[in-house]
């Protein structure tokens, strides 16, 4: 009774959609989150009879053959990269980038990851850091006189003291981007690993080749589509019981036939 294996296939197909989505929801609020789909592909076939075989009986060709399929598998999940809207903060060090690319950060081990989340920070000795205290890169300093900064479009950075009207350049931001950003490995808050389905990464000055550019005082929001999430939930829930049902009907076949006298 191959229907029990195949629908228990489809039991946990669903099982891992339904987790994406509820992940997704989980991260409404995640500042530069995208959303992440569940994909499948069918399992190999068991070859009864081929397609274009020869009918031993007459001579003649099969034209389609029976091929009984064996269930499904997980085939990815994938991140679908889609602007989030921007929202006001005011915060001087609040970034959100227009656009395509990734700030770079550089981890405790000496590594470099990428986020979108341009909700940075100041340590006490000036350095910008991520929520997570990780410097972003290159480090950007801002010297303890300050009044404020400015960050324009291009990602410079620009210090005004109280002793002069015109703002010094302290820095700048770059922007990173990949061949294939899909490719990138998720590993938490925020972050991303470069892999070798990536491809290597490319940085620049904001604006330019084809990355975004920078805005102060905005985050970019999650780009989560709850209703549809709720939609496809009500999908992956239906297709769950279709595949339960199918398990409970096999199994009434198998009982009616361990009671055949």
């Amino acid at each position: 009774m191959r229907a029990l294996q195949i629908a228990a296939t489809g039991m946990l197909a669903q099982q891992m959609r339904v987790e994406t989505i509820s992940n997704n929801l989980a991260n409404m609020s995640t500042t530069g989150y995208n959303a992440r789909r569940a994909e499948f592909s069918d399992l190999h076939y068991q070859q009864m009879t081929r397609p274009g075989s020869i009918n031993a009986s007459d001579g003649t060709v099969v034209p389609t053959g029976v091929q009984l399929g064996l269930g499904v598998r997980p085939a990815a999940v994938s991140i679908h990269l889609a602007q989030g809207s921007l929202s006001a903060t005011g915060g001087d060090l609040d970034l959100a980038i227009d656009g395509s690319g990734f700030l770079e950060v550089t981890l405790p081990s000496g590594q470099s990851a990428y986020t979108r989340d341009g909700g940075l920070k100041m340590t006490g000795e000036g350095l910008i850091v991520t929520s997570d205290g990780y410097p972003v890169s290159p480090e950007i300093v801002v010297p303890a006189d300050a009044r404020s900064i400015s960050i324009n479009s291009d990602g410079e950075v620009f210090a005004y003291f109280a002793e002069a009207t015109a703002g010094q350049q302290i820095g700048q931001f770059d922007l990173t981007g990949f061949t294939n950003a899909k490719g990138l490995e998720a590993i938490g808050s925020n972050l991303f690993a470069e892999t070798e389905a990536s491809g290597p990464p490319l940085t620049s000055t904001p604006g330019q080749d084809g990355l975004g550019t920078l805005r102060q005082g905005y985050l970019e929001d999650s780009s989560v589509d709850a209703v549809r999430e709720i939609t496809e939930l009500i999908a992956a829930q239906r297709g769950y019981e279709m595949n339960s049902k199918v398990i409970s009907a096999a199994d009434q076949m198998m009982g009616a036939t361990t009671q055949v006298r």
